[in-house]
């Protein structure tokens, strides 16, 4: 049979195996022990299909106690921990006696139930056996208690270099980073393993620096030691660091194994380099390296991240049923980031087996690409998933959407559920909890949140400032802004916007003047933040003047700021010269038209309006249907202009009417100038009385208990008449309405509102 040992010897792939079983079943030896315990490990060595191997092992007449341990093996490698308990049971029940070979590969497959397998060893004698106890020890330093581990290692009259290994790595495991150097220290032999412990362990406590410091000065190094320092630095961020110490190891001559593609592909797809991405790819094939799943499947995120989208897709299709759920989670992430959402769902839906990585890729999706409602939908069906839990990522996705909806009660809603799950959340939620109490009109619970937090960071800070913003308190940014420097934080660009616009929308040019000056190079957002300052307070000409001194060319918010204002101050000559600007920057904006047509209509320049009317139509430019949402029942209730199809539209225009008897009694006069069309008196009133926002505020007053605070979002900006209706309800029916429209909050409380009539 010396042939058939000379083929067993050159076996390196998965055909030269088949070839052997196939000469093996030809000599009829597929029932002896020998060759089954043979061909099973070379199942081990080649990750062989497990059905594959089990065929071999079944294939035995009476297998020994060396073909029992290399499938013990073979499923201890590929990770079937069940199957090397259930195989070992079989192994008793079979009367074949285990050596002490077996006992190793036991012990690391309970995991922590072999701390009671540990007592079976000490009765069967085998405590003596160095490899027994090296496994027993390192089953302590992986699930603990490391001071068992301890006691055995101390316990050991003779050591082997892998105990001290274990012990070191242990110490790292459960973060002792003294006892790992002390043992480090008192090693009499050091190999290549405690080195790399050393690396690993200090990689994983952000130290690298001093993990540097060891892998520079380790006598030798294999590639293991290598991957060990390019994932230190991968895992910690520094993907340029990375790919400069992989090109270091290419220039050693070093050979990069899977491990090491897969890092530096994901150090690639961190850049997000699209010339990097297409050099790396340029060196997988000069090499011709052996592509396998996981190499692949970090491939396939790269070109995800560096926007090759074709690349990713093929790759995608080529893993087949190969792919595994970082592949699926990549792809999907992939369509989402370029806004394709159906692509994503269908994939998403396809999907095998989600994990809450892919829940989190499609909620993130449709939250990012502005559909927030459809986010809270896809969470709620994740949270009817028995088997899967929401994370804090999920739930920085979906209080984000809830902020960006202004919907409070489902805001609430998602809070409880980190509360019920027992979700920790970082700086980056808490953020996200300001965010949408900011964006939910409820100040004084982002400001509870922010200082509750023991830790801060500049988003932090900006995400309160920007909530001031947009609530016109001017005077609460400037000093947050103040607090921040004290803590030792700087403003950024958007800090500045955000205070600049508190100003603005408060009026506070003397204050704004003051920021405005103090940034050392203002970008163009801060010169349109000034510029909107200026208006706001009258200063047109002043604006306009700031305009053509800019050191660089303005964009569509400089022009909006100046159109904005030359419609309240009926400045028609700044407001043509800022529209003419505007259609030329984004001519598919009509809220630039409609501003510029609600002056020549407040004119009475009927002829205007209809030109400006007629250049919509040529240029293909709709106007954006105008749309409020009132939040009852964890559901969005959405109105436009003149809207019945709500289910109680009756009791609403009911309630309308009754309203718009009070307030003409009280003095209200129904402002029509922003009707763009030359019709009747009492038709313009019809218009400008079911415009969206009543109808909410109205549904609002209906759904509610007296006294409680209606809350309304509008998509486009507050008309001037609607604003006075709002103020007088407020009063009327003593309720504070609060109205998130697109340019900031309206708090309307006894007949006055926050923005003191300046938006």
């Amino acid at each position: 049979m010396s042939h058939l040992n000379t083929i067993a010897s050159r076996v390196s792939q998965i055909k030269h195996l088949t070839q052997l079983h196939a000469q093996v079943i030809h000599h009829s030896l597929q029932h002896h022990s020998y060759w089954v315990s043979l061909l099973i490990s070379h199942c081990t060595r080649l990750r062989a299909p497990p059905f594959y191997t089990r065929l071999i092992f079944n294939s035995a007449q009476q297998p020994n106690v060396y073909a029992f341990t290399n499938m013990l093996k073979f499923y201890s490698h590929v990770g079937a921990h069940d199957d090397v308990i259930a195989l070992f049971d079989c192994m008793r029940v079979s009367g074949v006696i285990p050596d002490a070979f077996v006992f190793p590969i036991l012990i690391k497959s309970w995991g922590k139930a072999a701390i009671v397998f540990h007592g079976h060893v000490l009765k069967t004698g085998h405590q003596g056996d160095r490899y027994v106890r090296n496994a027993i020890m390192d089953v302590y330093t992986k699930h603990g208690p490391i001071s068992f581990a301890r006691k055995l290692f101390d316990e050991m009259s003779e050591r082997m270099i892998a105990d001290w290994n274990s012990m070191i790595s242990g110490y790292w495991r459960w973060g002792n980073k003294v006892e790992a150097d002390k043992l480090f220290t008192l090693m009499p032999e050091r190999n290549v393993i405690t080195w790399t412990a050393m690396v690993t362990g200090y990689s994983k406590t952000r130290d690298l620096v001093t993990a540097k410091r060891y892998f520079d000065q380790m006598p030798e190094k294999n590639v293991v030691s290598w991957n060990a320092m390019l994932s230190g630095y991968a895992q910690n961020g520094f993907a340029e660091e990375a790919i400069d110490l992989f090109n270091v190891m290419v220039n050693r001559r070093v050979q990069p194994d899977e491990t090491t593609w897969v890092v530096v592909i994901s150090s690639c797809s961190d850049r997000a380099d699209p010339k990097l991405a297409n050099s790396l790819v340029n060196m997988l094939n000069q090499k011709n390296v052996r592509l396998n799943c996981l190499v692949k499947t970090a491939l396939l995120d790269m070109h995800a991240k560096c926007g090759n989208l074709a690349a990713a897709k093929n790759i995608f299709e080529e893993l087949g049923a190969f792919r595994n759920a970082v592949a699926w989670n990549a792809m999907i992430s992939a369509y989402t980031r370029v806004g394709d959402l159906n692509s994503a769902r269908e994939l998403f839906d396809r999907m095998p087996r989600k994990n809450v990585v892919s829940w989190n890729s499609m909620i993130a999706g449709y939250a990012q690409n502005g559909q927030s409602t459809m986010a809270i939908e896809v969470f709620k069906e994740m949270i009817k998933s028995k088997d899967m839990k929401p994370d804090e990522v999920t739930m920085v996705s979906v209080i984000s959407a809830c902020g960006h909806l202004g919907a409070l009660e489902l805001g609430n809603w998602a809070l409880n559920i980190v509360n019920e799950n027992q979700i920790s959340l970082s700086i980056s939620g808490y953020n996200s909890v300001i965010f949408m109490f900011s964006k939910c009109g409820s100040m004084k619970d982002a400001k509870r949140v922010f200082k509750k937090m023991e830790t801060r960071d500049v988003i932090s800070f900006n995400t309160l400032i920007t909530g001031f913003a947009a609530h016109g308190d001017g005077f609460s940014a400037i000093n947050l802004m103040r607090k921040m420097k004290e803590d030792g934080f700087q403003p950024d660009r958007i800090t500045y916007i955000g205070v600049l616009t508190a100003c603005s929308h408060a009026g506070m040019l003397e204050e704004g003047q003051r920021v405005f000056d103090s940034i050392s190079t203002p970008d163009v957002d801060h010169y349109a933040c000034m510029i909107d300052l200026l208006g706001r307070v009258g200063k047109l000409d002043e604006a306009k003047r700031l305009i053509e001194k800019m050191p660089m060319v303005p964009h569509a918010g400089v022009y909006g700021s100046l159109l904005n204002a030359s419609r309240i101050r009926k400045r028609i000559d700044l407001g043509e010269f800022a529209a003419t600007e505007l259609f030329k920057i984004e001519p598919e904006n009509s809220g630039n038209y409609v501003l510029l047509s609600n002056m020549y209509a407040s004119m009475g320049r009927w002829g205007d309006v209809e030109r400006i009317r007629e250049e919509m139509r040529l240029g293909g430019v709709k106007k954006t249907t105008g749309w409020s949402w009132v939040e009852f029942g964890g559901k969005l209730h959405k109105f436009i202009v003149g809207d019945k199809s709500h289910q109680r539209s009756k009791d609403i225009y009911k309630l309308l009417k009754e309203l718009r008897e009070k307030m003409k009694k009280a003095g209200y006069t129904a402002d029509k100038e922003s009707v763009l069309r030359d019709v009747e008196e009492e038709e313009k009133e019809e218009i400008v009385g079911t415009h969206s926002e009543k109808l909410a505020v109205c549904f609002g007053i209906l759904v509610s208990e007296a006294g409680a605070i209606i809350r309304v979002v509008k998509n486009l900006r507050v008309c001037w008449d609607c604003h006075e209706a709002m103020k007088m309800i407020s009063k009327l029916e003593g309720r504070e309405i609060i109205m998130r429209d697109n340019n900031r909050f309206h708090c309307f409380h006894n007949g006055s509102c926050s923005c003191m009539d300046h938006w």
